[in-house]
């Protein structure tokens, strides 16, 4: 039981940072591809709101 919790850790980690990777890339190349400032804005945030809950998974996985 506990490696498939592990597992899902591990799966929701990956999936943030896959996240964040693709939020950053249209934050900072979505100027040179001509998006709108409310789709980098949107994207800024998605990145800022991975950034805080990978902190906060690390975090919680240090106490555990």
């Amino acid at each position: 039981m506990n490696d498939t919790k592990n597992a899902g850790n591990a799966l929701v980690t990956t999936s943030l940072w896959l996240v964040l990777l693709v939020s950053s890339a249209i934050n900072a190349i979505g100027q040179f591809a001509g998006l709108d400032w409310t789709f980098r804005t949107i994207a800024g945030a998605v990145a800022v709101v991975c950034i805080v809950l990978l902190i906060v998974r690390y975090v919680a996985r240090r106490r555990a």
